[in-house]
Parts: C-alpha cells; sequence; structure tokens
C-alpha cells in the first residue's frame, strides 16, 4: 500500500473522530506485517485524562484481533470542519505504545494535513531514546 493510499485511510478513519470538546479530530490507519490495515480515532472524554488517541485505537484493536507486528502508520489531524489543517504527531503515551509494538529503525510514521503535505519519520526519529521490550531482556 503506498503512503498516498493510507492517508486515505487515515482520513476516513478520521471522519468517526468523537472530539465534542477539542474539536481536533484525528484519524489513523495502521499496517500490519502482512498488509492488513486497522483504523482509528481519537475518542474524547469529558473527564479529559479518559480519551483516547486514535493511533493507539488503531493499536488496541490489532492486538486485540491477535496482531503483533506493523510496518507503519499515517495519522491525520486537524480541527472539525477542515480537511486536516496541520501535521498531527503522535502524543508520547501513543510513541510509547508503538516502542511496545514496533521495530523502532523501521515501523514508519507517515503525518499528513489531509492536503498535500506528507512528511514520513522512523519511530526512533520520533523516539530516540524510547523504553521497550528489549530493555527488559536479561
Amino acid at each position: 500500500m503506498t503512503n498516498a493510499e493510507l492517508i486515505l485511510e487515515a482520513k476516513k478513519a478520521r471522519e468517526r473522530a468523537y472530539a465534542p470538546y477539542s474539536h481536533h479530530s484525528v484519524g489513523a490507519a495502521l499496517v500490519t506485517k502482512s498488509g492488513k490495515i486497522y483504523h482509528g480515532c481519537n475518542i474524547e472524554n469529558a473527564a479529559y485524562g479518559l480519551t483516547n488517541c486514535a493511533e493507539r485505537t488503531a493499536f488496541f484493536k490489532a492486538v486485540y484481533d491477535g496482531e503483533r507486528e506493523f510496518t507503519k502508520i499515517a495519522i491525520v489531524g486537524g480541527m472539525e470542519d477542515t480537511d486536516g489543517n496541520e501535521l498531527c504527531a503522535p502524543c508520547g503515551i501513543c510513541r510509547q505504545v508503538m516502542m511496545e509494538f514496533c521495530n523502532p529503525e523501521t515501523f514508519k510514521i507517515i503525518l499528513a494535513d489531509g492536503k498535500d503535505k506528507q512528511v514520513e519519520f522512523t519511530l526512533k526519529e520520533m523516539l530516540p531514546y524510547g523504553f521497550g521490550p528489549d530493555n527488559l531482556k536479561k
């Protein structure tokens, strides 16, 4: 799947966002090693700490289905009633979840503004001194 196709999937996921408080909707499309796509959107809560990000929604759905290996994720976000007016990077919590399941050297994170701007990073570039399962091996 091309990055452009994956960004379209993230835009579709963004349409399902529940963001009545921030009005900042985010969609994510996560690709497994086998090529399956999992979608996620942000889901807000009046008690803000209970809000779940689009990226974690996608990962948790995939893990529930037994997936454990991932290759890339596309993220599109911005204020409601826009196509996605800014690049939307994953928060620290989402980066840590990615660190749990992804190879930081090879996992790709694609950020798109919903129009024609996109950038791509590895997880290691976004979380250079990440702590993950390998840190707990003897």
